[in-house]
């Protein structure tokens, strides 16, 4: 079950707790690792739910397009497979290093780069995890502001997505992310 907590940026940001794979808005995001494989944590959570198909066309996508996987900050689309949405938008966020190898940049890049891919493919509804923020040790409330600045950003020069939702696994880490903004 998926839990509303706050509704932000006139009803088109919802921040919010739960599964991420039981969203059923147009798409969710993908915290995936650089080779698209799947692999721990989110990313592994929607390939177990979404089944085969989304393995196998993040396969196919690495073979024609990205060899050497995806780039940090870089997103690509593929099938939901057995998820209740009908598209995964797969980005690599940054692993935290201390903030001096342009983390901060990376991290609004993936979000940008998801959003924009959600646009262009006339999602309406899409959710997103608080991406980099778990192993890859990107601290939480840096995260927050440049999550809420590149989000609100996007949307206010874009119609779609309609509404974003900031769907976070813990209501702890939900209302830290308010705190923060």
């Amino acid at each position: 079950m998926i839990e509303e907590i706050k509704s932000l940026a006139e009803g088109r940001i919802i921040v919010c707790h739960g599964d991420i794979t039981t969203f059923k808005g147009d798409a969710i995001v993908n915290a995936a690792n650089s080779t698209l494989l799947g692999g721990g944590g989110v990313d592994g959570a929607i390939h177990r739910a979404g089944g085969p198909e989304i393995l196998a066309e993040c396969k196919r996508i690495r073979s024609e397009r990205l060899p050497g996987g995806l780039p940090p900050g870089e997103a690509v689309l593929t099938g939901a497979g057995k998820l209740p949405t009908q598209k995964v938008i797969h980005t690599v966020g940054p692993i935290w290093h201390g903030g001096k190898q342009g983390e901060k940049e990376t991290l609004s890049n993936a979000y940008r780069n998801a959003l924009r891919l959600a646009a262009d493919s006339g999602v309406e509804r899409v959710a997103f995890p608080a991406i980099s923020t778990g192993v890859y040790g990107f601290p939480k409330k840096l995260a927050a502001s440049i999550v809420y600045d590149t989000v609100t950003d996007f949307l206010r020069h874009e119609q779609l997505p309609h509404t974003v939702f900031l769907l976070f696994f813990g209501r702890e880490d939900a209302e830290l992310f308010l705190r923060e903004i």
